[in-house]
């Protein structure tokens, strides 16, 4: 009888082993998503080398200065990647309430110590050459806390006060710290994220209609109330009233895109590199894009960050369950706002706003990207 139960303790051992460890971690790489991240980073770099050399020759002597420093982010952006790959996203959950705490902690401290440049106060400085931007982190905090609500609350979610109006006005307080940064893109990359992932978890498309036509219309006052952002749609509307100043950066970007024809002047002979467009490694990269590599270049680039989009979808739809549904979802949306507005300004198809293109603009938290 001893024996039997010997017998049945070793067979039944492993099996309550077994139970306390998540098959996560075994989970399938998505190659084609991962291959997409490399080549869009390789190639962000490239074109930050190549955008940035003679300014970073003029400013500090060395052509590589910005070319070193987002290798350096881009390899601890692929180090983080493959660390948080093999947590279990659904740790996250727990703690998607502490998340929006954390979200509302950042931009109360950024109002209060961080540093002031142009009259905004969105960076935090950690050393003299370092500086964090709380915004960038709050994304990621506020599609953890979305994700978590929207499947506590899936139920709700179909019924107009209980579901769309409950849900939204929790980003409020978020949005109104972000305008007295002010930090109005930031505003509403994070209100169409919160949208978009409401949306996916079943929301209503006709309340959505109701409540836009009370909020389009505020966002058009509160993007107007401010003079330099009358002055930008303005300058939108005729850029060459104003050429000199104003105009400048818009009008300068252009001439690169339309210089760059079809196939482009080739790889680092960009003209408009050469102190015309201010700092052009960071967020109007994409014009020296498209002066070096013309449209075929920029054509491949845009494909390329479709493709992303397109595997995010995928995973979305593949999620085992709710949560990590609507965290793929939210990613996804995160990048596909900020290409969409990225590409649209540096075009001029709208007014002038601060929104760095995923991979490529030269910001160490833009490659936080490279971890989704």
């Amino acid at each position: 009888m001893t024996k039997t139960m010997t017998k049945q303790t070793t067979k039944t051992t492993p099996k309550k082993k077994k139970e306390k460890f998540s098959s996560f971690v075994n989970n399938p790489i998505d190659f084609t998503l991962l291959i997409t991240i490399i080549l869009l980073l390789g190639i962000g770099l490239i074109m930050v080398l190549s955008a940035s050399s003679p300014s970073a020759l003029a400013e500090y002597a060395d052509s590589y200065h910005y070319f070193k420093r987002q290798l350096i982010f881009g390899i601890l952006g692929i180090i983080a990647m493959l660390a948080i790959s093999k947590i279990d996203y659904r740790f996250y959950q727990q703690f998607y309430k502490t998340a929006w705490w954390v979200a509302l902690a950042l931009l109360v401290i950024v109002l209060a110590i961080g540093t002031e440049s142009n009259g905004a106060k969105r960076w935090i400085s950690i050393t003299e050459s370092l500086t964090f931007q709380p915004s960038e982190m709050v994304k990621f905090l506020v599609i953890i806390f979305y994700a978590g609500m929207l499947t506590k609350n899936r139920d709700q979610l179909p019924e107009f006060k209980k579901g769309l109006l409950k849900h939204l006005v929790m980003v409020i307080p978020l949005i109104a710290l972000l305008l007295l940064e002010p930090h109005f893109s930031s505003s509403i990359v994070i209100l169409g994220i919160v949208c978009i992932m409401m949306f996916t978890a079943g929301c209503k498309f006709k309340h959505f209609l109701g409540i836009g036509t009370i909020l389009i219309p505020l966002i058009i006052i509160v993007a107007l109330i401010q003079p330099y952002r009358l002055q930008r749609v303005v300058t939108f509307l005729d850029p060459w009233a104003d050429a000199s100043d104003t105009g400048w950066q818009v009008i300068q970007s252009l001439y690169a895109i339309g210089s760059g024809g079809l196939f482009g002047v080739g790889l680092g002979d960009s003209k408009q590199k050469y102190l015309y467009i201010p700092e052009p490694q960071n967020d109007f990269i994409f014009s020296i894009v498209g002066e070096e590599l013309g449209f075929i270049g920029s054509a491949l680039i845009l494909i390329l960050f479709g493709i992303l989009i397109w595997r995010g979808i995928i995973i979305a739809m593949k999620a085992p369950d709710m949560f990590g549904s609507l965290v793929a979802v939210g990613i996804t949306a995160l990048i596909a706002i900020q290409v969409i507005i990225n590409v649209a300004v540096v075009t001029s198809s709208m007014p002038a706003t601060g929104m760095p293109l995923p991979f490529f603009s030269y910001r160490w938290n833009s490659t936080i990207y490279i971890t989704l």
